[in-house]
């Protein structure tokens, strides 16, 4: 051990305890884990939840756009069960989908604003909730403070690193299909690693059945990612779980497996597929055809070079390290995890961010084509699991560093630092975004009060100047030359009979 770490090795007395005038207590292995430790490791954690706040201050400036502008009148006019029908016989056949969207969007403008501090706190709570559960049924122990140390830095990374930040967290209507949808696969793995007796284990089977049902039916992509991870950790039970509970473990892994397979059963059959299969002449046999497949490939390669060189996603590496530095085997405790070959672990769940990337790739090219590199929010179904695989790689790092004990205070310390340095490396960008949503809220707020009041004193055709940002789709977009088609959205939403373009704020 080092000085610094998060534990040291202190010198025994004859009856046991730890020298005197030293503060801290054993742990039950002739280590003494120093009440500081806690202290720093809340305060650095500090850094991203106080990111994660800021951020969803910014939320407040939120406004709706593109898809929204057609989302809002459906649920005013029709409540959200009519937005749910449009979803499946209409739109995309996305149930789940159309009811989370229906949700925010019955509140209008509110919803949207409050979209952002919601879904922060659920992201952070079910990583933070998955993390404790995790040590503890691999029996493992770390000093208190470090789960939620690694969960705040996995949840800042995954939020705020993406090329697009306003896509992946401000749009509603792209994070709840994109963003939330992989964490959403965490609510099956609660019960599974919480669950003792045989009521909770069957209450952890029904879940995970009934979550991957309604994965398939919010978002296609995110339940291909859970598929090829249940398919891997199925594959890995005699490895990676104790015998008295594999039976129980493959069975969970095969509901879970039938779930998505029903979901997607009922989405591929439903209207609203079909209709969009039609409309974007993206059917199944362009998908696998071997242009697609070779250009799906690609444009999943460019996709890994920009993902692999965003450089703040060093900060889940060293939240990693931080984890397995202290990291102990838990006295008197039988784990139920039993990872006896952790690399292959590891390995086994980087190749199924591989894999399931280039899945996901290939059944979002033929409706994005070439354009599939820029749209980054569909990235986001299997970045969450790429963060995961890099703050595993911290932790198999930190394991080697204290079995060695090769400068493990220093490490800590320069871990620490690289937490801090990511942060630093997000908020920057986050800051000059909240910037331009402020403007733009400004600018939506001044031409919404014009719409209503010219709309409400009998106007039918009114001009409607773009307020773009982000990328985000608006009426007349690049200077009118846009495609217009949420223009008839913005009108039914001002209750219109038509909107013009207008290069002038209103």
């Amino acid at each position: 051990m080092a000085a610094g770490a998060s534990s040291v090795a202190i010198p025994r007395q004859p009856g046991g305890g730890p020298r005197p005038g030293r503060p801290g207590r054993e742990d039950g292995h002739g280590v003494s884990v120093r009440p500081w430790t806690t202290v720093w490791t809340l305060g650095l954690s500090a850094l991203p939840l106080g990111l994660l706040a800021v951020a969803a201050w910014l939320g407040r400036h939120v406004r709706p756009g593109a898809d929204e502008w057609c989302f809002l009148p459906a649920v005013r006019d029709q409540g959200v069960s009519g937005l749910v029908g449009k979803f499946y016989f209409t739109d995309n056949g996305r149930l789940t989908n159309g009811l989370l969207v229906g949700l925010y969007a019955k509140f209008g403008v509110a919803g949207h604003q409050w979209f952002a501090p919601v879904s922060a706190a659920v992201v952070l709570g079910l990583l933070w909730a998955v993390t404790a559960l995790l040590l503890r049924r691999s029996g493992r122990t770390v000093p208190r403070g470090v789960p939620l140390l690694v969960a705040s830095m996995v949840t800042a990374v995954f939020l705020f690193a993406t090329p697009n930040t306003y896509k992946t967290f401000y749009w509603p209507a792209s994070s709840v299909s994109h963003t939330l949808a992989p964490v959403l696969a965490c609510v099956a793995v609660i019960p599974l690693l919480a669950a003792r007796r045989r009521l909770g284990r069957i209450a952890a089977q029904a879940t995970v059945a009934v979550t991957g049902l309604l994965l398939a039916l919010l978002s296609e992509e995110a339940a291909v990612v859970a598929l090829v991870v249940l398919v891997g950790a199925l594959l890995l039970c005699p490895w990676t779980v104790a015998e008295r509970v594999r039976s129980y473990a493959r069975t969970w892994c095969l509901l879970g497996i039938a779930g998505i397979g029903a979901g997607t059963l009922v989405l591929v059959t439903s209207p609203g597929s079909r209709h969009r299969r039609e409309r974007y002449g993206a059917g199944t046999t362009s998908m696998l055809a071997p242009d697609s497949l070779i250009a799906s490939l690609r444009a999943y390669c460019d996709i890994l070079v920009t993902v692999c060189t965003t450089w703040q996603y060093v900060g889940a590496v060293a939240a990693g390290v931080l984890l397995g530095l202290p990291a102990r085997s838990r006295p008197g405790h039988t784990p139920v995890m039993t990872p006896g070959r952790p690399f292959l672990l590891w390995s086994s769940a980087a190749l199924a961010f591989l894999l399931s990337g280039y899945l996901c790739t290939v059944i979002t090219y033929p409706l994005f084509g070439a354009r599939v590199v820029t749209a980054t929010r569909t990235w986001n179904d299997y970045l969450l699991l790429y963060v995961v695989v890099l703050a595993g790689a911290g932790v198999l790092l930190g394991h080697a560093l204290r079995r060695r004990r090769w400068r493990t205070g220093a490490m800590t310390a320069a871990c620490a630092a690289l937490c801090a340095v990511a942060c630093a490396g997000l908020a920057v960008p986050l800051g000059h975004l909240g910037k331009d949503m402020a403007v733009r809220a400004q600018r939506w707020d001044r031409q919404d009060h014009w719409l209503r009041a010219r709309a409400a004193a009998g106007a039918e055709v009114l001009p409607y100047t773009p307020t773009p940002l982000s990328g985000m789709g608006e009426p007349f977009g690049g200077n009118g030359r846009g495609r217009a088609w949420p223009a008839r959205c913005v009108a039914d939403y001002y209750h219109l009979t038509r909107i013009t373009y207008s290069n002038r704020p209103h």
